[in-house]
């Protein structure tokens, strides 16, 4: 009989236990792309940092098979114009590494607005980063979207 190895919980692990949301803990590094079976890469979802010229800071959410549209994610947001966050400046807005940035602890630290592609609704649940490279959590899209008050928006290109 195979055992099912425990992962250690990280702080994501924790705020949820701590709200009773049910998720799944994984050990995926969707960048690397070997996946489990029961997993598809659209059900992995990326985190992505963003400047709106109005708003500042913003999260987008999306599959990573998808390319994230900025003329519709500045619409939504109220925003001219948006622009990816550059890498070096990455950890110090959002507090994650390239690869870790997660919903979840991004909204625990800030009140960026965040968006989450539409497209996370019909399939149910999703999988997001979980704030370390080879992390995530598999939980369910309107539970998180209610959790982190973010907003369903078409944001695919």
């Amino acid at each position: 009989m195979s055992k099912k190895t425990k992962l250690k919980k990280n702080l994501v692990d924790q705020i949820l236990d701590k709200a009773k949301i049910a998720h799944d803990s994984l050990a995926i590094n969707a960048l690397e792309g070997n996946l489990p079976e029961n997993i598809e890469r659209s059900d992995i979802f990326k985190t992505l940092a963003l400047s709106g010229d109005k708003t500042g800071p913003i999260i987008g959410i999306l599959p990573i098979t998808e390319h994230l549209s900025e003329k519709k994610l500045a619409q939504i947001s109220g925003n001219k114009k948006v622009s990816m966050i550059p890498q070096k400046d990455l950890e110090k807005t959002t507090g994650y590494i390239h690869g870790a940035n997660n919903p979840v602890g991004i909204r625990q630290k800030h009140n960026f607005p965040i968006y989450i592609d539409q497209s996370a609704l019909e399939k149910g649940q999703i999988i997001v980063s979980a704030g370390e490279v080879g992390r995530s959590i598999r939980i369910d899209s309107q539970l998180l979207a209610d959790f982190v008050q973010a907003e369903f928006a078409d944001l695919c290109q």
